[in-house]
This record gives structure tokens, sequence and C-alpha cells, in this order.
């Protein structure tokens, strides 16, 4: 088959979640020798990170918004390679497509939730076009694909018609998040010091960063350890404003900021983790937490959404919304060694259960049931 795969933010420098999905899957299938032709398609990019092969083609695709960019530029492309089918796999998709249509539908918070006025202009752009589109796509996708049970769930409650077409494919993690032996000679560009604890930032009010800094502040008043706390993803400008706000100016002292941290420098960073805060309101899946636990590094997640299906029976699942809970879990951890060290094993097993190989494994088992499907 000819495959035609929606890419285009993969060639971006600054890569978000969705970006590191698609850009890891597309990986492992150029290594399958499935028969089929692979063509990513791509908008223009600095970071170079993916290799043509004799499966695997970049068709790079110009266009000065993303709307124009799906909505025009895309099918044309796909109609001119003479595509079998198209898979998008960032939520939203052209209405109307020549081929057939797979849809990766990583959430539809955007869906459910109001629009915070937090967020950025960008990413309320994104909250709007996505609240149009997505409606509109599906009936038109041959399969959706999403991440979780618990997102196949909540999308099925919302539109129970595509029962048959939905299927559940896990995400994976990178080879690169496993034990290091000499994580300090990276993390030392960070701060001097280690452990510390890390979480990573976003201005995406689902990510829970106030709450991160109310648990942290509770945190600092009863620990005898005081680990610092370093954020990535925020600038310190934006989360000085909320500790104003907030009566939290305390922590300011112990916050650390790196500020965009590149791929290859992240699990260095969980591995000098004492341990990973990641309380979000909501998440479709939650790849950080596997990257943490692959890195020898407790999490501390929510009992909410998907996260307690990724992180299992057997992580540490709390209250998003109550700081103090956040605060006993760190302080169970820094005070019970054999607990600590239960979690790390723990954490170490649950990792091996995702994997981008099985990823794209049943990708091309969905592709397959469409070619017998033709």
């Amino acid at each position: 088959m000819k495959i035609a795969i929606e890419a285009q933010r993969i060639f971006r420098p600054h890569k978000h979640g969705m970006d590191f999905v698609v850009l890891e899957t597309i990986r492992e299938l150029q290594k399958r020798d499935d028969g089929n032709e692979y063509y990513i398609i791509t908008a223009p990019g600095e970071d170079r990170c993916l290799e043509e092969t004799h499966n695997l083609s970049v068709v790079e695709v110009a266009c000065p918004t993303y709307p124009l960019w799906e909505q025009v530029a895309l099918p044309q492309v796909v109609r001119r390679l003479g595509a079998d089918l198209l898979h998008c796999t960032s939520n939203t998709a052209p209405i109307r497509c020549a081929v057939p249509l797979v849809l990766t539908l990583h959430d539809i918070i955007y869906l459910t939730t109001p629009k915070e006025r937090s967020m950025s202009r960008y990413q309320q752009m994104g909250w709007y076009y996505r609240r149009w589109n997505v409606p509109r796509v599906l009936p038109a996708c041959k399969r959706i694909i999403t991440v979780s049970e618990t997102e196949r769930l909540n999308i099925l409650h919302r539109f129970p018609t595509l029962t048959d077409r939905l299927s559940v494919v896990y995400n994976g993690f990178g080879k690169q998040y496993h034990l290091l032996t000499d994580a300090e000679s990276i993390t030392r560009k960070y701060l001097p010091e280690r452990p510390y604890l890390f979480f990573l930032g976003n201005t995406d009010p689902r990510k829970n960063t106030l709450g991160v800094l109310r648990a942290y502040n509770n945190y600092l008043t009863r620990s005898s350890r005081k680990q610092k706390l370093v954020i990535t993803g925020l600038k310190k400008p934006e989360v000085e404003a909320l500790l104003n706000i907030h009566s939290l100016k305390a922590c300011a002292p112990y916050l650390v900021y790196t500020g965009y941290v590149p791929g290859n420098d992240l699990p260095a960073l969980y591995n000098g983790a004492f341990a990973f805060l990641c309380p979000s309101l909501a998440e479709g899946f939650g790849i950080p937490l596997l990257e943490s636990m692959a890195c020898g590094t407790p999490v501390i997640t929510s009992n909410l959404s998907a996260m307690p299906e990724i992180a299992g029976e057997g992580g540490i699942l709390i209250d998003p919304h109550n700081p103090q809970a956040v605060a006993d879990a760190l302080l169970r951890l820094e005070n019970d060694d054999a607990y600590y060290q239960q979690q790390v094993t723990y954490g170490l097993e649950r990792a091996t259960h995702f994997s981008w190989a099985k990823t794209a494994t049943a990708y091309a088992e969905i592709y397959g049931t469409l070619k017998l499907e033709k």
C-alpha cells in the first residue's frame, strides 16, 4: 500500500507530545519490511529528524496557516501521490479527502472542558480549530485510533456511533529513557546538586502548575531535606506571577528554571531526580510517566483520567486538587527507603509493557484491515 502519514510539526525544533508520538512511530514503521510505501507529509523546519529510506519518503509542504495546510494543501498532495490511505496523527484532519482516512484522536478534552482564560493565543486558536474540526471529520473516518481505554470510553460517550471504528493503541516511550550512570554530566548544566524534584511545566491549565506549586509549598514546610524543584517549559516570570498572586513566595528560592530542555537531555534530568511530579488534571495518555519510570524515578501522578491506566495499580495515585496529598506522597518517599525502592522497581517493570514498536505494529495491522476492505 501507499500510505500517507500527516506529520506536520515533526521538523520544528521545539517538539511537543504528539510530535514525538508520530515521529517515534514512523521510525518503527520505517524498520518494517511489510511491503508498504510510507509518505510522510510535513511542513518545512529546522530539525531534520527523519531520514528517507527505500520504503519511506518525506514530502514537505509549505503553507501560511495550519488550517489551510490541513484542509487544502494536504488533500492535494495525497491525490498527487496516489496514496491508498491518509493517516492524520494529531486530532484533526481534512473535512474532504479522496482516500480512506485514519485519524489518531489523542483525546477530546477540548470538547468537554471550557476554554481557560490563561491559555496563550496559540492555544486558544488550536482549541477553537479542534472544536470545529473534530465533530465534522469523525463521520468520514474509516478508522479512529485513540491512546487509552479511558479515552476510548470518553469518546464513545460523546460519539456513541463510533463503536465499530474506534481502536485503542497505546503510546510508547523512547529507548533513550533508561537508567544512566553519568546523568550528572548533563544535569549540572541546569543545577549543581542532585537529587531534586522534577516537573514538566506547561501553560496549559490542565497540567496543574498552580497545584504543583501549592503542593511544593506544603512540602517545604514539612520536609527536613527541602529538595529543589526543577521546572521545565515555563519562564520564571510566569511562575513568579503565580507565586505572588497565591501567597507562595516562600517557594521562590527553591525553584530552578531550565526553559525548554532538548530531548537529548531529558533522560538525564529524569535520572537525576528524586521524584517526578505529574498531578495533571486530565491526560489522554501520559508519556512522561513512562519516561520517568523507565529512568528509575518514582512518579507521583493523578487518580484521574488515563493516568491510573498508564501508571498501573502499583503507581502513586493522588487527588491532583489536594496539594497536601501530593506533599504527603513526597514525604513518604523521602522518609521510607523501602517504599522508595519498591516504587523504583515497580516503575522499571511497568515501563516494559509499552514501546513504540508495539504501537507501530498495531498501526500496521489497522492499515492492513483497510486494505482487505477495499
